[in-house]
């Protein structure tokens, strides 16, 4: 028999192509052919963290110039707002690129990413089916669900600031119309914008491919694997944390970087050494945020103020000037020793597993979320636009893991307006005291939960081989027709 062939296409972000190449791990790990197709300069995200020989590496042309994009972009953290269109433009054209690779390898599946809603009709085309990636949380897409389907939010509010009620979940969970896309606010077809016709084409989209790949696991929100299921009857596996298959330094070292060397890292973990256990906060905002150069004033006057260690990286531009002139006058003086700043890459899931980190500051983009709940670490929950703000929810109210530091307004763009007072205390809080303590206590029992969820036996181990069973056992059953 024709061993199992899945094939993997993510999204050009880098929250969407490092939890695939994760999960192309496990699938290879259990002796299922892998294949990730992506772009020339997206590749070395793949080539350099795999350590896994037996994936293979498709690479196909992104239509840059085509879309009207400028040279050299090809990836969702490169563009700003007014490129969306064009970005999302340029995905569709990938279509029939597509189509020829999977006429060229003849996989039996294909797991394409959420926002590639196209891709259930060419798997279809090729008798092939479409897995749907979307890369949250259970209890996110059970919010979008609602949301989608009640629409609380198109009701009347004295404010914008007046709390609504998500209906139809396990828990009372309140949001605010400011913290939901701007373009939700109005239901007419016209107010759409291009990406948020593509999120309506790709819930329409996951509801007929053939099910879900899930990046959790059972015990982290088992209200919610239950309601996807059984209340909006999705098929789905969770199958994660995926994270949790880099095992060795190397692997962790290289995760989500385009290069190889790891000689980088040694400084910061050889100052993380020298600093006792829970005594530092880990402040890292993904690969896609951006700051005016006042807020990320308020965050260096926020860190100094709490009087706690701390390791903050930020993305080189990561301010709305793109440049790097942004830290108060003689604060890294001030901090040396204490604080450590880095411009740039650095290798979180090293960094966060680190016995001395004891807290962090998040933007709750997934899978940093879940990477904080594998290193067992209370948060700081600070979401800025997609399902974040579903995300910060999970974290502070149904897990008790972490606290808001007060973020109130959904923006895509640039993020502005929390004031230092509000980050001096949200880091004090999950850092010392006796409200520190429990947080801690419970965040390290789901981190125990997380690894054995994914060892043998585990909810997750057991979730991935039945979905690579009942795909061979699919496979079987379309060949029997021919």
């Amino acid at each position: 028999m024709v061993p199992l062939h899945v094939l993997f296409f993510p999204l050009m972000a880098h929250g969407h192509m490092i939890p695939t190449l994760d999960m192309a791990k496990l699938f290879a790990s259990r002796g299922v052919k892998t294949t990730i197709v992506t772009t020339p300069l997206n590749a070395p995200i793949f080539t350099t963290n795999n350590l896994c020989t037996e994936i293979n590496i498709r690479v196909i042309k992104f239509p840059t110039l085509e879309a009207g994009l400028p040279a050299g972009v090809e990836n969702a953290g490169q563009i700003s707002d007014d490129m969306t269109p064009n970005f999302v433009r340029a995905t569709i054209m990938l279509q029939e690129p597509l189509e020829q690779v999977l006429q060229e390898e003849q996989p039996h599946c294909l797991v394409a990413d959420i926002f590639f809603p196209w891709a259930t009709k060419v798997a279809a085309k090729f008798d092939i089916p479409r897995i749907a990636f979307h890369g949250t949380s259970f209890f996110a897409a059970c919010a979008s669900e609602s949301m989608r389907l009640y629409k609380p939010h198109m009701t009347k509010f004295s404010s914008w600031t007046e709390p609504f009620v998500i209906p139809n979940l396990p828990h009372q969970i309140e949001l605010t119309a400011m913290q939901i896309a701007v373009a939700e606010h109005d239901d007419q077809e016209d107010s759409q914008t291009d990406f948020n016709k593509l999120v309506s084409e790709a819930i329409e989209c996951e509801l007929a491919s053939y099910g879900v790949i899930v990046n959790s696991f059972y015990d982290l929100e088992p209200a919610y694997a239950d309601h996807y299921s059984k209340v909006f009857g999705r098929k789905a596996w969770h199958i994660g944390p995926v994270s949790l298959c880099n095992t060795e330094f190397e692997d962790k070292a290289c995760r989500g970087s385009n290069k190889a060397s790891i000689n980088e890292h040694e400084y910061y973990l050889n100052w993380l050494n020298s600093k006792k256990p829970n005594s530092v906060i880990y402040v890292c905002f993904g690969s896609i945020a951006k700051f005016s150069t006042s807020q990320l004033c308020e965050i260096a006057m926020g860190l100094e103020n709490s009087g706690q260690q701390f390791i903050w990286v930020v993305r080189k531009g990561g301010n709305q000037e793109g440049n790097e002139n942004w830290l108060p006058k003689g604060f890294e003086e001030r901090m040396e020793g204490k604080g450590l700043v880095i411009r740039g890459w650095a290798a979180q899931v090293l960094i966060l597993e680190h016995e001395a980190i004891g807290g962090f500051v998040t933007h709750c983009g997934w899978n940093s979320t879940l990477e904080g709940v594998c290193a067992g670490v209370p948060m700081v929950t600070w979401p800025m636009f997609a399902e974040q703000f579903f995300n910060e929810k999970l974290v502070t109210e149904v897990l008790r893991i972490g606290v808001g530091v007060g973020a109130q307004q959904w923006n895509s763009a640039v993020t502005d307006g929390v004031m230092r007072e509000a980050i001096e205390e949200a880091v004090r809080r999950i850092m010392v005291g006796e409200e520190a303590e429990e947080m801690r206590s419970r965040a390290m029992a789901m981190k125990g939960k997380a690894i054995r969820a994914v060892e043998e036996g585990g909810s997750s181990y057991c979730h991935l081989n039945a979905l690579i069973e009942e795909l061979s056992s699919y496979c079987v059953l379309e060949a029997s027709k021919i």
